[in-house]
């Protein structure tokens, strides 16, 4: 194929191209982030799970971020590399950063399920699980069936932006459209037609990422960009070691969700034992549960402003490889201005619909405690998304320009020192009820580092001083 295929990149109209690849990638990464709701959605109306299964989903939620964080640092860092290589005519280092790639993270996904298989209860208590024994029990049944899935869940997630990175965005979104379609299907059938439990909502989840991850496989053979041989599948450190932290911002974005989350559910735990409601048996999982339900609701929208970014790689990278400044710097104020708007209206639907929101997780089989706090947790949590976005999209943007270390810092700050710093500071001063707070807190102070950094950024573009190693794939 001639190496040029993607030479429309320096061409077409920005809008159209960010509407080609932004809107299937911000499909796939929904998707992506529905598995684990569906399966909530599910368990949360079956009446023999109940909050429950709720708090077991929760508890299990952050070690299939922890999988999601892994792949996309390899698949956003090879998207990242490849597009970049393509755009200043290196299609041999392309070709070897998808062999790389692949070797990457089935290498990735077979370690990490051993991990969880070994270390199971330990994982689960550190996560909260042993909030009561019923929690604890759908927990394990959950996480093991989960477990057994992971290869397949990394390799599909992956796959999906060197897939975009070859310039098929739709055949992308269609191989998690299917697997997701599946897990619905089947979801319901195995939860309460054979009432299987977690177990079902695992197994349906699992079938879904067995089929995204065939699809992909099936498209690595007929690449338009990249001619895939035996030499590719060779690893090369220096290579690997690039593309690993063209993707660092990636994994730092999603793995803090683990900590955060982590953070969140220890002290929901520890502050509602002290709570004269909360620390009843009764009533002791639900600000477990609700955590857990209100992190979904992030993650979606975090999922739409990740997808607009990181559907923006393949184009900002390839123009930084051509050299084409002028385009890089008309694609970020648009993206820009998209992830404000986005962040803006999640944050109105939180702010005016929590109660019917929570309906959808079972609320109307609960006591009125279970409303009432979630309710007041979605608002104050939810209520500054422009911020978030703005912020989550920025730290991927950058990556795309090959400013690895300036994104990479940007998410430590935001999601570690920041996100988790308050989570655990906030209700140590305040209590239980000043949790939530921690979010928009954190995305409060990251903003203003954020706007400065984009400002450098832009004068940078304006003034054409980008180092020629960026241009050819390097750091």
């Amino acid at each position: 194929m001639p190496v040029d295929a993607n030479d429309y990149l320096k061409t077409e109209r920005l809008g159209k191209l960010m509407w080609k690849y932004a809107i299937p990638c911000v499909v796939s990464m929904v998707i992506a982030a529905l598995y684990n709701i569906v399966d909530q959605i599910f368990i949360a109306n079956a009446s023999y799970l109940g909050s429950y299964g709720n708090a077991a989903n929760t508890v299990v939620f952050p070690m299939t971020v922890v999988a999601v964080s892994i792949a996309v640092m390899i698949g956003d860092g090879c998207c990242t590399f490849v597009s970049i290589s393509l755009g200043a005519g290196r299609s041999k280092d392309a070709s070897r950063g998808v062999g790389n790639a692949v070797i990457a993270v089935v290498a990735a996904g077979l370690i990490l399920t051993a991990v969880y298989l070994i270390f199971q209860e330990q994982i689960l208590t550190a996560f909260g699980a042993r909030v009561n024994d019923e929690t604890f029990r759908l927990s394990k049944e959950y996480f093991l069936w989960i477990t057994l899935g992971i290869p397949f869940y990394m390799f599909g997630q992956a796959m999906n932006p060197i897939i975009r990175s070859d310039g098929s965005p739709s055949y992308a979104m269609m191989t998690l459209v299917l697997g997701a379609v599946f897990n619905i299907i089947f979801d319901p059938i195995c939860i309460y037609v054979l009432q299987w439990g977690m177990m079902g909502a695992a197994v349906a989840t699992i079938g879904g990422q067995i089929l995204s991850a065939g699809l992909a496989a099936a498209y690595l053979w007929r690449m338009k960009t990249t001619k895939l041989h035996r030499d590719c599948f060779s690893i090369g450190r220096r290579l690997l070691g690039k593309m690993l932290s063209m993707g660092m911002a990636s994994f730092l974005s999603q793995i803090s969700i683990v900590l955060s989350m982590a953070a969140t559910i220890n002290m929901a735990v520890k502050y509602g034992a002290l709570d004269p409601v909360f620390g009843l048996e009764e009533y002791s999982q639900i600000p477990t549960a609700i955590a857990g339900i209100v992190s979904k609701f992030f993650q979606i929208i975090i999922s739409i402003s990740a997808g607009l970014a990181a559907g923006c790689i393949p184009i900002a990278g390839y123009n930084i490889g051509a050299g084409q400044n002028d385009r890089v710097l008309g694609l970020m104020k648009r993206l820009m201005g998209i992830e404000a708007l986005v962040g803006f209206v999640a944050s109105l639907i939180f702010l005016i619909f929590p109660n019917q929101l929570m309906l959808v997780f079972g609320a109307g089989n609960e006591s009125a405690y279970y409303t009432e706090f979630a309710v007041w947790f979605i608002r104050c949590q939810l209520c500054l998304l422009p911020l978030a976005c703005i912020n989550k999209g920025s730290f991927i943007f950058l990556q795309s320009l090959g400013r690895a270390r300036t994104a990479s810092v940007l998410s430590i700050v935001r999601e570690f020192v920041l996100g988790v710093g308050f989570a655990l500071l906030l209700p140590m001063i305040w209590g239980l009820y000043a949790l939530p707070f921690f979010m928009p807190a954190a995305d409060t102070v990251t903003f203003i580092a954020v706007a400065a950094v984009l400002l450098r950024v832009i004068r940078s573009l304006k003034g054409d001083i980008f180092a020629p190693a960026e241009r050819s794939g390097g750091l």
